[in-house]
């Protein structure tokens, strides 16, 4: 039952509740319109602390379409926060007018600290250079649509491993369903965390980090790819010199198989060539719609009216 549960890591709910969450976005897309009084009379309030064009709307879409209604900020400095009001407080208060929270913040575990003083569902759209579990809930519900399942993959993730949450996320959570291997591919700068690493490790489960794509993407059924995250970065020069270190065109998708994926937690800003968009392989655009509809499912089965 996933009814009032929170959702901040995207190991909060089993592969079975995934499933339950995934198969409710499937009965969504295939008959929006059955759902579109599920969330009458429900607020869902959006607090966001950092900026967000994919995240903040497709929550707002999916509760607006589900007849529910929203309130919130999508800049700190509108809200009492600019006052140096806690997040405790801001949650204790807003929960007083809403049924759900939606959180982004700069600061791993803020959303964590939320819940603990929330009496109302809390869910993590992002927490720092940590975890992003909706998003990953996007990606995963986007592979199983598209490769109808979620086990047996080669699942490459190049760019920004360091600081790219939702690469956090992902490997977090398809690292659960067996048999997936992970190829980590970014400069030695970038690399993914080593609690990451030594996570998969301990699980017996394979990767490789490499730092040239060419070289393995023949051998993927999923790359995922992610931008270098200017805002995470402390030195303005080291931002510069790593920015570009990774360009998917047309000529790297020639090594590709024909029926990889690619996709994307948006925004990008370069690393991939616009002449990709109407590879049939694309489905960064696709993906960013299937996360309005598994947050559409996640609010419904958390406020428990689905």
């Amino acid at each position: 039952m996933l009814k009032g549960r929170h959702l901040l890591d995207p190991t909060d709910f089993s592969p079975g509740e995934l499933d339950e969450i995934f198969d409710f976005a499937d009965q969504i897309i295939q008959s929006p319109a059955q759902f579109n009084h599920l969330c009458d009379s429900s607020i869902l309030a959006t607090l966001f602390y950092e900026p967000s064009t994919r995240t903040r709307f497709s929550f707002e879409a999916a509760m607006l379409r589900l007849g529910g209604n929203v309130v919130g900020f999508s800049e700190p400095t509108s809200s009492s926060v600019a006052k140096g009001e806690s997040v405790a407080d801001t949650i204790r208060t807003v929960a007083c007018y809403a049924d759900i929270i939606v959180m982004r913040h700069p600061k791993e575990g803020a959303p964590r600290i939320a819940s603990q003083y929330s009496p109302v569902p809390v869910i993590n759209a992002g927490d720092g250079g940590h975890l992003h579990p909706t998003q990953t809930l996007t990606d995963l519900l986007t592979i199983r649509s598209v490769k109808h399942q979620l086990t047996g993959l080669t699942i490459g993730c190049c760019g920004d491993l360091k600081f790219g949450r939702t690469v956090h996320s992902l490997i977090k959570a398809a690292s659960r369903y067996p048999d997936n291997r992970f190829v980590l591919i970014s400069p030695k700068e970038l690399r993914v965390p080593d609690y990451v690493t030594a996570d998969l490790a301990t699980k017996g489960i394979a990767y490789q980090e490499v730092e040239r794509l060419d070289d393995v993407i023949g051998n993927l059924d999923i790359l995922y790819m992610t931008r270098v995250q200017k805002e995470r970065f402390f030195n303005e020069d080291d931002y510069v010199r790593l920015k570009d270190v990774y360009v998917l065109n047309a000529e790297k998708m020639r090594l590709a198989r024909q029926d990889m994926i690619v996709m994307h937690p948006l925004p990008r800003v370069g690393e991939i060539s616009y002449d990709i968009d109407d590879d049939p392989r694309a489905y960064y655009f696709k993906q960013a719609k299937f996360g309005m509809f598994v947050r559409m499912a996640l609010i419904s089965k958390l406020l428990g009216v689905s």
